[in-house]
C-alpha cells in the first residue's frame, strides 16, 4: 500500500524559510511524478511544484517561482520543498502527492492530478 509521509511545516514570520519533506513507501521511481500542493481556507487545492521522478524536470506555480525549490533524493525515497521568502499568502495546508500514470509535471500541477496523497501539513506565515 502506497504511503506518503510528510514532515516539516509550522509557523514562520514573513520572509522566513521552511522545508517540507515527503517520504514515499517503496521507491520514488515507482511513480512518474511527485508534487506539492496546497489548500488555503475557502480556496481550491492548487499545485505548487511538481517534479519528474526520473529526469528531475520540475514545474512551478508562477507565484512561487524563484522562492520555492522542489528536489528529490531517490536513495532516500524523499522529495523536498524548500520554501524561502515566505509570505502570508503562502499560508495553507500543504500536501505531497504522487502520480503513477504517465503525466507531465505541468499537467499534474496545473490540473491537480494525483493518485496518492500525504496527510497534509500546516504552513502558517504570520508576524
Amino acid at each position: 500500500q502506497t504511503q506518503l509521509v510528510q514532515s516539516g511545516g509550522g509557523l514562520v514570520q514573513p520572509g522566513g524559510s521552511l522545508t517540507l519533506s515527503c517520504t514515499a513507501s517503496g521507491g520514488l521511481l515507482d511513480y512518474y511524478a511527485i508534487g506539492w500542493f496546497r489548500q488555503a481556507p475557502g480556496k481550491e487545492r492548487e499545485g505548487v511544484a511538481c517534479i519528474d521522478s526520473n529526469d528531475g524536470l520540475a514545474y512551478y506555480k508562477e507565484a512561487v517561482k524563484g522562492r520555492f525549490t522542489i528536489s528529490r533524493d531517490n536513495a532516500k525515497n524523499t522529495v523536498y520543498l524548500q520554501m524561502n521568502s515566505l509570505q502570508p499568502e503562502d499560508t495553507a495546508v500543504y500536501y505531497c502527492a504522487a502520480r503513477d500514470l504517465l503525466t507531465t509535471v505541468e499537467i499534474m500541477c496545473e490540473s491537480v492530478i494525483a493518485d496518492y496523497w500525504g496527510q497534509g501539513t500546516q504552513v502558517t506565515v504570520s508576524s
